[in-house]
């Protein structure tokens, strides 16, 4: 790995830890998806590699805070699954993640765009 793919993987792996809940949340919006699909999912996005181990903690702690529900269900012949889904507070926390990161995003574009500023008190 050269040093530039080492340091990218560095800042993906920093981001990742900040933003996974939110990941979660976000994926599963729409529909249940048991946890197996969830990181085939993930995996689909170059930043959002994660584990096993990473993911099923998160799932469980999700779960025990009331953010999602699990229920097993059989599909054909298959072995059964347990499926993860957003509860109403899911929805809600959701949207309060959704809208700190919307004001991250935000943020730290208006400190790449805008120009230096130095403090009154500098200029003294």
């Amino acid at each position: 790995m050269t040093e530039t793919n080492d340091a990218n993987a560095k800042w993906d792996a920093q981001l990742r830890k900040g933003t996974l809940e939110l990941a979660v949340l976000g994926a599963l919006q729409h529909e249940a998806k048991y946890g197996l699909a969830l990181l085939n999912y993930f995996r689909t996005f170059d930043t959002m590699q994660i584990t096993e181990g990473t993911l099923y903690p998160l799932l469980d702690r999700l779960k025990r805070e009331g953010v999602l529900t699990a229920s097993w269900q059989q599909e054909g012949e298959q072995r059964p699954r347990k499926f993860y889904a957003l509860t109403t507070l899911g929805h809600q926390k959701l949207n309060e993640l959704s809208a700190r990161w919307q004001r991250s995003v935000e943020d730290l574009q208006q400190l790449l765009d805008a120009p230096l500023k130095k403090k009154e008190s500098d200029n003294e």
